[in-house]
């Protein structure tokens, strides 16, 4: 097998990159050639290029002829991609990152619940609850910080974005996953879950399965605003 065809070639090129970008080891207009990857990387011309297409795609290099291959804003960035959020949330950047995706969660999961509560299937309703009943189990034994709870935890979240009927809300399930994967993994998730945290879970699937939309409006808006807290303290 050839070094172009090699599986996590072009992966490694992308990531390494990737990283470098968001943390501003490449400034903004730094202008890159894929000669100078493949002699940075040692790698193919073939893997070069296509780590440099996919940084295209998230709106993070911009090639143009007689310039090259440049550095683009963040503003540029397709900032909802799991890889740009990953990559913001290994850098510099991440206090301010996930500073902006508790803003993007506060004025979008309380309305999702809203709607959870006037649209959800029967099995959607008992499905929150019971990952609402799991989450308090694990973080009233202190396993808050553990893959279990970050597991149930996505779940809860993404089940309830769907739940809402919206297709738009629902699509939102990635970069709200990033956030908490990127908490766990930076070892800012409590083992014990903060006050009220496991409370405004329960709260909000109670009030998810009996239809009650204020309530669970109410119940995840709290949530949101607690989580808020810890990253601003973070």
């Amino acid at each position: 097998m050839t070094e172009a065809t090699t599986p996590g070639v072009h992966e490694s090129i992308l990531d390494a990159l990737g990283h470098r970008i968001a943390a501003g080891v490449l400034p903004v207009g730094a202008v890159l050639t894929l000669a100078g990857i493949e002699r940075d990387f040692g790698v193919s011309r073939t893997a070069a290029r296509e780590a440099v297409r996919v940084l295209e795609s998230l709106g993070m290099l911009r090639s143009r002829r007689r310039i090259g291959i440049t550095v683009q804003p963040r503003d540029a960035w397709h900032a909802l991609g799991a890889e740009p959020i990953r990559w913001t949330l290994a850098g510099p950047l991440r206090q301010r990152q996930l500073v902006e995706l508790m803003e993007l969660r506060a004025g979008i999961e309380p309305l999702a619940a809203r709607l959870a509560a006037q649209r959800a299937t029967a099995a959607q309703r008992a499905e929150l609850l019971r990952l609402a009943t799991e989450l308090d189990r694990l973080g009233q034994a202190g396993l808050g910080d553990g893959p279990e709870y970050l597991r149930s935890d996505i779940e809860f979240h993404t089940l309830l974005l769907a739940a809402s009927g919206n297709v738009l809300y629902a699509e939102l399930a990635g970069p709200v996953r990033e956030i908490l994967v990127g908490r766990t993994g930076l070892g800012l998730t409590p083992a014990v879950p903060a006050a009220g945290t496991l409370d405004a879970h329960l709260g909000a699937a109670r009030a998810i399965a009996e239809g009650d939309a204020e309530g669970a409006e109410r119940f995840v808006r709290t949530h949101i605003a607690i989580v808020s807290d810890e990253v601003q303290q973070s």
